[in-house]
């Protein structure tokens, strides 16, 4: 069975990049610096028309943390149904209690809204107290797959844990391993988990085409791109010829 690349990317242009590339499947967000929001509709509906590939958009009303109110959590249901009348193939979101659990509650009445796409829950897991526990957690809810880094900033870092959560899923639920993986070291993490899916954004930034800058205001005009000779590289690696 192949190896799935998923790549994480910020707009559309960086979608259609790393479609061309070889990806297997796109995470679609808006605003990096702040870990991953939801895109906009017109964001939605363009990557919608333009991508072929499996397509997952995040559902993250806001930044910061993983612990969500009540209105917060109706507008990610909101968005999830709007994800699913867009006919995307899947949504990414993650809900934790204060006390560092996973909200069960809230994240089954969401993957049974979801239903029938695809649910990855995403790197809150890393924030969570207990990852064994919590693993447990997200079978019962009906997740389809974790993306997590081991609890570390850096997957490398968090391998022991990726290895164990595998065995522990059992198959039951897809453990996809993320955060700084790359072509230098994808190898080593696929051998030492064990896993069948990994997630990179393969990011780089390209300058921005704007002629004019108000020297009174020092900006930052800069955009998130995508390499695709990485994302290449990754490719030959996982699902040599």
């Amino acid at each position: 069975m192949a190896m799935i690349l998923e790549i994480c990317v910020f707009n559309v242009a960086t979608a259609v990049a790393a479609e061309q590339a070889g990806a297997d499947r796109i995470e679609l967000c808006e605003n990096y610096a702040n870990g991953g929001t939801t895109p906009s509709y017109g964001y939605l509906k363009t990557v919608r028309e333009k991508i072929g590939i499996p397509v997952f958009p995040m559902i993250r009303p806001r930044g910061g943390d993983y612990y969500h109110t009540k209105d917060e959590i109706e507008i990610i249901r909101k968005d999830i149904l709007l994800c699913k009348e867009l006919q995307f193939d899947g949504v990414v979101f993650g809900l934790l209690n204060q006390d560092g659990t996973i909200d069960q509650e809230n994240t089954a009445r969401l993957v049974e809204a979801a239903y029938p796409l695809d649910v990855t829950f995403h790197r809150a897991f890393d924030r969570c107290k207990n990852p064994l526990d919590a693993l447990e957690t997200l079978v019962q809810c009906g997740c389809t797959r974790l993306l997590t880094s081991g609890q570390h900033s850096k997957v490398t870092d968090g391998l022991p844990l990726v290895k164990t959560l595998v065995e522990q899923a059992n198959d039951r639920i897809i453990i996809m391993p993320g955060s700084g993986l790359n072509s230098d070291n994808v190898q080593e993490i696929i051998d030492a988990a064990g896993v069948s899916e990994v997630h990179t954004s393969a990011r780089t930034r390209v300058s921005s085409q704007t002629a004019f800058r108000n020297p009174l205001i020092p900006e930052d005009f800069d955009i998130d791109f995508v390499n695709a000779d990485e994302i290449k590289k990754i490719k030959a690696i996982i699902n040599p010829a």
